[in-house]
């Protein structure tokens, strides 16, 4: 079965509680989207537009016996894709699991990032990420503790760009694809004062295959390890998010692997350290529509050393508007060696490591 194929039915399965005959008045369904628009100024080339940029679906929906489920599709101007899609049962108040598309728990949760471009960690497949599986959450008592098994990315096809998480990507000189992965997520929230804290760790095992039949070079099935440290601060209207993260792919004879999204590959350095340092402080405002801004930088930085490698950095220095059910971000995104700010990938040397920087606005009607 194709992948749309098991969307559709997915989707509909989701919306037969739609129906008023099978449906107790209990249950919940919520039904949304969005619909954005782009402009994007760069220095590196004089390609600067407004334009469409997405149409998206939300399906959300909950019972009184605790089943719960939530699909969202997107539609790009180039390219359609699912963003999660899963179904879920809470056990109790603390207590639920997920099987589907859904998010991995890595790092800071939901975003280690408030800008609408993320940070370096997104590009790198630990931010936003969302892959197949299965997802057991556990909250009481200020902890939160997460264990999930992802079978494979949420395609389950190296090959296939046209994704909107970043994963191990299937190329003819990199060609591996995702191939089950263990996440293991902790979380102490507490407060001090005025002062609430998420203070944490996440541990991440994945496998991968060696695609044989896409290659044109030799090598064999092999592992990556993944650890963070993360902690969030939140003061008033005030946030400030670190995060430390070490990461390897034991790759033969390279030092590189390829990731994808959006339908384009590119390489990252098979081993880095990642640093995140980001903060925000939102005001609550009267000005005509605009009930809130929220001014924020978000610092990323990949570490890392070996032939043909280099350190990739991100600043996006932004705000973000809320007016009614209008959500927009104007960012100034600078990036040195980094992709989607004209660097060849993340972390790696292809001779020109330069900073450029875009100006970014991008205004959402979320329904």
């Amino acid at each position: 079965m194709q992948l749309w194929q098991k969307i559709t039915v997915f989707s509909s399965l989701i919306l037969l509680p739609l129906s008023a005959s099978a449906v107790p008045v209990t249950d919940e369904v919520d039904i949304g989207g969005a619909v954005r628009v782009n402009y994007g100024w760069k220095d590196y080339d004089d390609n600067s537009k407004l334009e469409f940029e997405l149409f998206r679906a939300d399906v959300n929906y909950k019972s009184k016996d605790g089943l719960f489920a939530s699909a969202q599709y997107r539609w790009y101007e180039n390219m359609d894709v699912v963003h999660h899609a899963y179904m879920g049962y809470q056990f109790d108040e603390a207590q639920s699991v997920q099987v589907g598309v859904t998010q991995v728990p890595f790092g800071l949760l939901p975003y280690a990032a408030h800008s609408f471009w993320f940070g370096a960690t997104y590009y790198l497949g630990f931010e936003d990420d969302y892959d197949a599986g299965i997802h057991y959450k556990n909250e009481q008592d200020g902890w939160r503790y997460d264990l999930a098994y992802f079978v494979n990315d949420e395609i389950g096809d190296g090959s296939n760009y046209d994704r909107y998480s970043f994963d191990v990507a299937t190329t003819a000189t990199s060609p591996y694809e995702e191939a089950g992965q263990i996440n293991a997520r902790v979380e102490r929230e507490f407060t001090s004062g005025e002062v609430t804290h998420k203070l944490g760790g996440s541990l991440q095992y994945s496998q991968l295959d060696f695609m044989a039949d896409a290659a044109t070079v030799v090598g064999e099935d092999t592992n990556g390890l993944a650890a963070a440290a993360h902690w969030q601060l939140d003061w008033k209207q005030w946030q400030l998010q670190l995060q430390y993260i070490h990461y390897d792919y034991d790759i033969d004879n390279s030092e590189r692997v390829a990731l994808s999204a959006f339908q384009y590959p590119f390489e990252i350095a098979a081993e880095a350290d990642v640093a995140t340092v980001n903060i925000a402080k939102a005001f609550d405002v009267d000005w005509g529509p605009i009930t809130n801004v929220n001014f924020y930088n978000d610092y990323s930085q990949v570490m890392a050393s070996g032939q043909g490698l280099d350190d990739s950095i991100q600043n996006v220095t932004g705000v973000a508007i809320t007016a009614g059910k209008f959500y927009s971000y104007v960012d100034w995104i600078a990036g040195k060696n980094m992709w989607f700010v004209d660097g060849p990938g993340v972390g790696i040397n292809n001779g020109d490591t330069a900073w450029h920087s875009r100006l970014n606005i991008n205004i959402g009607f979320y329904f």
